[in-house]
């Protein structure tokens, strides 16, 4: 409690307002998958499409602009 005083005195922030900006973040960073999950889930569509292209590697930037119009 002290530390969070000592926040809104340097802030000018009221303390329930520091409180729900924590719960916030706290409820915000628990929602979020876990880099783990981000890992499984990035792995788990990997070669599951197929362009037909063979040379993507080499020429993105022109299918990217004929994509585009550009």
């Amino acid at each position: 409690m002290a530390a969070l005083r000592q926040i809104s005195a340097d802030t000018g922030r009221s303390v329930a307002d520091l409180v729900r900006e924590g719960v916030d973040l706290y409820l915000g960073s628990r929602l979020q998958p876990s880099r783990e999950e981000l890992v499984r889930r990035a792995l788990s569509i990997v070669g599951k499409y197929s362009s037909g292209l063979t040379d993507i590697g080499r020429n993105h930037d022109r299918y990217l602009a004929e994509d585009f119009d550009t």
